[in-house]
């Protein structure tokens, strides 16, 4: 573990021994030769088990520290659920804070949590239950995810994903086990208890006090509802037995007690009509980086009738990823590209999976990369930056013409209107992709507004590219692919902007308040129109 000086740390214990003596909690160098921090606990004599804990003070620094609990008085004692966390967390709720800043700093508008087929897991035995992630953590049992090959003490359970979501200030997303694993799944006579249990799940997020769940929330510290308002009914677990007879089960009996509740089919429907109601549908989507790229127009004539889209996971896989590339995120940002001149339809969209340990990599790619006191983003982490302005913008008309077909088959591009509401300005950005390997010079039209319109200090242009098409960051040099930003000093109605090869830009132009306030006419009257040159 990554002990800090000048950080103190909270190590919690349950202990029991025959006989009083003197606990030393220490953390030490690797090889225990070096203290880097120590305090003591006196132990009473008891037959039964006491919860104990005390604040240590680190003097010294080793990235690679050991916790230490040792007694100068000879006899037996027992130890339990022995936990050591930093007591400067996110928000004071025990999430490291430097990962989950990385996650604040996207502007999320929701948290889908607590996973996918870690929902499910390979066996009914397996999959995660929301009952027992909940409680005192020395009360909860854990569990082994058999998707994922190990065992989990459900630190982070639902009350945890949900206090994260309120911390972010986003919305959660409950994805719930409805009797579904990967090779097993419950008949739907037999439903009724796993819907009892999510009924149970909402009461615990949103039911008041004095109801059965909310007054175990109100327990852990919480007595005020969440706002939880989307659940999804298992994990891409649409074509397995019973999934359409157990999603009315689930869907009746939560639309009976809470109609304000969205539900997520796993069924997809941008191909055909579901065959069941649906608030939003589940779309996912790993591929390599070209059908990905590809797929920017997959929305485009899909129905506009019945529920919206969901694109809850999403990410370029295999050789063209390695462990995070910037081929992968150039794909990637051209598929948001089209998801966001597509957002009359697709609602919410997500890059998974969100985060993993370097020291036990079960999957690659993933978004942020982090060990016990480094982390960094990988350029799909980076490359949602670029959209990070999108939740809530007014999508913008755009246009590109090119002179060669090979430059409009390597181009997508999508513009919209932003208020910022901590600033108050309102600005016009355009993004684009270049999927080349050749670098494009590029002529921007902006129509309905003049140059008087645009305020040039106001304005950046933000560009995110590399020498090497499967560059990856790392620990040594964690943003050698990530977004570069610099002013905008030619930002006008109509410019020249070059599009390096290989590359995602995006021209900020921040509007003038005469402009910006009159925000429909400008969503209605103005065009983007880029051609290249």
């Amino acid at each position: 573990m990554s002990i800090v000086a000048g950080s103190t740390y909270k190590v919690e214990l349950w202990v029991r021994s025959k006989t009083s003596f003197s606990l030393s909690v220490a953390f030490t160098s690797s090889d225990g030769t070096t203290v880097l921090a120590q305090s003591h606990l006196s132990v009473e004599a008891s037959e039964e088990w006491s919860k104990r804990s005390v604040v240590v003070a680190a003097t010294s620094t080793d990235h690679n520290a050991r916790l230490a609990l040792t007694s100068a008085t000879r006899g037996v004692f027992w130890v339990d659920q022995v936990s050591a966390l930093p007591t400067d967390t996110y928000k004071g709720h025990g999430f490291r804070k430097e990962l989950a800043t990385m996650i604040a700093d996207l502007k999320p508008g929701f948290l889908r949590f607590p996973g996918g087929c870690y929902v499910e897991g390979q066996r009914m035995a397996n999959a995660f239950r929301w009952r027992d992630s909940v409680g005192p953590y020395e009360e909860r049992p854990g569990h082994y995810g058999d998707v994922w090959n190990y065992w989990t003490d459900d630190g982070f359970g639902y009350f945890e994903g949900l206090q994260l979501a309120e911390d972010l200030g986003t919305a959660p997303i409950w994805v719930f086990n409805n009797g579904v694993s990967h090779e097993q799944s419950v008949a739907t006579e037999l439903i009724g208890p796993f819907v009892q249990n999510v009924l149970d799940g909402i009461e615990f997020a949103r039911g008041p006090v004095d109801s059965t769940w909310g007054a175990v929330r109100a327990e852990m510290g919480h007595p005020e509802p969440f706002q939880l308002q989307h659940v999804a009914v298992g994990n891409e677990d649409c074509n397995k037995p019973y999934y359409t007879s157990n999603y009315m089960e689930f869907y009746n009996a939560i639309k009976l007690k809470y109609p304000d509740i969205q539900i997520i089919s796993n069924c997809d429907a941008s191909i055909a009509p579901l065959d069941h109601p649906a608030d939003l549908y589940d779309y996912h989507i790993y591929t390599n980086a070209k059908n990905l790229f590809a797929m920017r127009h997959q929305f485009d004539h899909s129905s506009r009738s019945g529920p919206k889209a969901f694109v809850s996971e999403y990410a370029v896989t295999g050789t063209d990823s390695g462990t995070g590339s910037l081929y992968a995120a150039l794909a990637e940002a051209a598929f948001l590209i089209g998801i966001e001149l597509n957002s009359d339809l697709v609602q919410m969209a997500s890059y998974a999976p969100l985060f993993v340990n370097a020291n036990d990599r079960r999957w690659n790619p993933d978004a942020i990369v982090f060990n016990s006191n480094q982390q960094y983003g990988t350029p799909s982490y980076w490359m949602q930056h670029f959209f990070k302005s999108s939740n809530g913008a007014h999508l913008i008309p755009s246009t590109v013409q090119a002179d060669s077909s090979t430059s409009l088959a390597s181009i997508i591009t999508s513009a919209v209107r932003f208020h910022n509401a901590s600033s108050g300005m309102e600005y016009l950005i355009v993004k684009a992709v270049n999927f080349g390997n050749t670098s494009l010079n590029v002529n921007l039209a902006v129509t309905g507004i003049s140059a008087s319109n645009i305020i040039p200090g106001e304005s950046n242009i933000m560009v995110m590219t590399s020498s090497g098409v499967m560059d990856e960051n790392s620990f040594t040099n964690p943003v050698k692919v990530a977004p570069q930003v610099s002013k905008a000093t030619n930002a006008a109605p109509n410019m020249e902007l070059v599009l390096p090869a290989n590359s995602i830009v995006a021209l900020e132009l921040g509007l003038a308040p005469a402009l910006s306030s009159r925000s429909e006419s400008l969503t209605k009257f103005v065009d983007t129109f880029i051609s290249t040159s």
